[in-house]
């Protein structure tokens, strides 16, 4: 059996927290068209900030990823988005917006994400 070998990161879109994000984001407009309309400007527009700046983050984070600190820095912002993310879904949950099946597949893709940015957190070095 051969090692698995990862491909090189290159850009922001390389990192697979980014693509798992992005990922994320469609779903979340889709299922965020589906509130009352009363929640345009609340509970979905918090959905769809919250899953955007994920993704965000880690993109603009990237830009600064020789210096360690600010890079993970940002790391943690998105870590923060991705868990207000799953408060939100519990909330729209709660509220009849989604079925408890729907909450639990997208809250546990958040739980990933923020075990996948913890990592990335702990073990960043700068490029050199």
């Amino acid at each position: 059996m051969g090692v698995e070998r990862r491909q090189p990161i290159r850009g922001f879109r390389d990192l697979e927290v980014f693509q798992r994000s992005r990922a994320l984001q469609a779903p979340v407009y889709k299922i965020a068209e589906g509130f009352p309309d009363f929640e345009k400007y609340d509970l979905a527009d918090q959905l769809r900030r919250a899953c955007k700046s994920v993704a965000a983050n880690i993109a603009e984070g990237y830009a600064t990823r020789e210096s360690v600190k600010e890079f993970k820095r940002y790391l943690r912002v998105s870590m923060a988005s991705a868990n207000e993310m799953e408060v939100h879904l519990e909330t729209a949950r709660d509220l009849g917006y989604l079925t408890s099946e729907q909450c639990t597949t997208y809250v546990e893709q958040y739980q990933i994400l923020g075990k996948q940015l913890h990592r990335l957190i702990e073990s960043w070095k700068s490029f050199k």
